[in-house]
């Protein structure tokens, strides 16, 4: 077994056996908790045997009802940490609390913008290809980090695209379709700006790759970038300094949001 299964085994068992231990002091049955929360008892037994990931609702239900007085709800942050790959454990965690976050991506949608098919298509095409359980509870953990763009209070978030992403049917054509309208709907948000850089442009200031600018609470800024099975995270001054001018230029070379807009829904009744 590999180090993120031994992680996020041992993470859902400890978790497990808190919830385990307030619910025996409640003095109710897993049945009697169930009911309680709305659940089922395979559900409740699941989750204290360390067998399955439980959702935020879950959490928040059982924590109010077993009076755990917030001790469960503190451990969700790292639930979710350990569902994701390790070496994109510490971003997530930052990601999750950023201020600010930009992002360039040139082979598939920003995971932050990924409808549930897109995400299951992307995830699915790794190599080795995962089976069905880890490609579920990689779409539920994408799908959890887009709690990011209803936050409040609400992050600033800019994202740019290439322009070839739109054309890419990952997961089929209809599933692209979904998406891009998703996209729109993203575009709208106040809080969200998406440009497109256009396949035809003649210079490229991205060409080393996507990478993403954020900024933390307390207003430390930080690059990250990934590939390949690997990434790193960025934090000295003058690299992350060298990074946002890049990306400025970037967003400067791409068309403006109400042009990116067009394209998009351009790129959608192609399909």
């Amino acid at each position: 077994m590999g180090e993120q299964s031994d992680y996020g085994a041992t993470t859902l068992r400890y978790f497990g056996s808190q919830m385990k231990l307030f619910r025996r002091r409640a003095g109710l049955s897993r049945a009697e908790l169930g009911d309680r929360i709305g659940y089922s008892e395979a559900t409740v037994a699941s989750v204290e045997q360390g067998r399955r990931m439980p959702q935020q609702e879950f959490v928040d239900q059982v924590d109010e009802t077993l009076g755990a007085g917030g001790v469960l709800r503190a451990g969700l942050p790292y639930l979710l940490q350990s569902r994701y790959p390790t070496w994109f454990r510490d971003f997530a965690l930052l990601e999750a609390e950023a201020v600010s976050l930009y992002s360039y991506e040139n082979h598939v949608i920003p995971g932050l913008l990924q409808t549930e098919g897109y995400a299951r298509a992307v995830i699915s095409a790794d190599c080795p290809p995962p089976d069905d359980e880890s490609i579920e509870s990689g779409v539920t953990a994408r799908l959890d980090r887009q709690r990011l763009l209803s936050r409040k209070p609400a992050p600033i978030l800019g994202f740019v695209i290439e322009e070839v992403v739109l054309r890419r049917p990952i997961g089929g054509k209809e599933t692209l379709r979904a998406q891009l309208r998703h996209l729109l709907e993203c575009a709208d948000m106040r809080n969200v700006s998406l440009q497109i850089m256009p396949t035809m442009r003649e210079t490229h200031t991205g060409l080393d790759g996507p990478m993403v600018l954020l900024e933390t609470q307390e207003e430390r800024s930080l690059a990250y970038v990934e590939g390949q099975g690997g990434s790193f995270l960025v934090s000295q001054r003058k690299e992350v300094n060298k990074m946002a001018r890049r990306y400025g230029i970037i967003r400067a070379q791409a068309l403006s949001p109400e042009d990116s807009a067009a394209l998009i829904e351009q790129a959608a009744e192609d399909l």
